[in-house]
């Protein structure tokens, strides 16, 4: 089996969820529900809980971060925390797969799941049932918990309703809305707090990125601070990002070249937000309001909206992604010159 590879470096835990933390920290539940748009840090809000809960010397601001429970969950390997994500997600960030998952993917009998399969949510209420190993009591965190199809739900369920005595509960999600009516009632529900502007571009200089170009990635993350961070180490420039409306509008085939399919569907989503904006007279989100061409007629935005939403669908497995990245900036091409005469 392969050994699990150590993810990057999370930053520095940004000072409005270090409130947040202290806060939920300060309160009693077994089981909560850390819920909002994502790039708010709900992963990181959700990881700081588990900390807390299982260190040895915990105080009203979290971890001790010194402990050998603190260091566990440094190098993943803490007995009494399990972590519930999509495979995918799992590998991306570092965290080891069960044996006989990672020996399935080895053998290619299957790829990573990009859902929370309903066999690791078994595991994790048997692992509920076990008795601590530290005896600090154990910790279970769902990220993100809408990746939960209903059998996965329904498995954890019956566990959320009567836990064991000495288990907790996080689950973060960045769409709460599609989690089970059920699962969010035996939840105590967090609202992830919005950060100002200037604690986003302090913290968000406190990595390196200079202050001009933080607040073009935050406009191009629709002001979210773990999104604008992770634009900063992609090769999207805040200039080519300003750049490509016009580029599509003019149809360059290679507007798109640089993006995955996911990518360049997230980002053709925000220029039609955008546009649908400034056609029902509001303020643009995702760029300037002079980046921007003149916009389409309104039923021409809203059935470009749709079928983004259905490309969407199979964008993590194109057919052919150079294919589908010219059929992608086609469509927007031939959207964003519609004439205006319905208008």
């Amino acid at each position: 089996m392969s050994e699990p590879q150590a993810g990057p470096a999370a930053p520095p835990l940004a000072p409005w969820l270090a409130t947040q933390r202290d806060a939920l920290l300060a309160q009693r539940g077994h089981a909560w529900l850390l819920q909002g748009p994502s790039g708010l840090g709900q992963f990181a809000l959700a990881l700081e809980l588990v900390r807390a809960w299982l260190c040895d010397t915990p105080s009203a601001q979290g971890a001790c971060g010194r402990c050998a429970s603190c260091h566990a969950i440094e190098v993943h390997t803490h007995a009494d925390l399990c972590i519930l994500m999509p495979e995918t997600e799992l590998l991306a960030r570092g965290w080891p797969l069960s044996e006989k998952a990672q020996s399935e993917i080895d053998e290619k009998k299957r790829k990573p799941s990009r859902e929370i399969r309903v066999e690791a949510m078994r595991s994790a209420v048997e692992f509920s049932q076990r008795t601590s190993a530290r005896n600090r009591g154990k910790a279970v965190l769902v990220y993100p918990a809408e990746q939960m199809n209903t059998i996965t739900a329904n498995a954890l369920l019956k566990t959320l309703e009567e836990p064991p005595g000495d288990v907790r509960f996080v689950l973060a999600s960045e769409a709460a809305h599609q989690l089970l009516p059920t699962i969010r009632s035996r939840c105590l529900g967090h609202t992830m707090a919005w950060p100002a502007p200037e604690q986003m571009l302090h913290w968000l200089a406190q990595q390196g990125v200079p202050s001009q170009t933080a607040t073009a990635l935050l406009r191009m993350a629709g002001g979210r601070p773990d999104d604008a961070l992770a634009l900063s180490h992609t090769e999207h420039s805040p200039q080519a990002w300003a750049q490509l409306p016009q580029a599509l509008l003019s149809g360059q085939p290679n507007a798109l070249n640089t993006y995955t399919p996911a990518q360049a569907i997230a980002t053709l989503q925000k220029i039609c937000h955008d546009l649908l904006a400034l056609r029902v007279g509001a303020a643009p989100r995702y760029f300037v309001a002079t980046d921007l061409p003149a916009p389409p007629p309104l039923p021409a935005l809203t059935q470009w909206g749709k079928a983004l939403m259905q490309a969407a669908r199979s964008a993590e497995h194109p057919f052919n992604t150079s294919l589908m990245l010219e059929a992608l900036a086609a469509q927007a091409r031939n959207v964003l010159n519609s004439p205006l005469s319905s208008v």
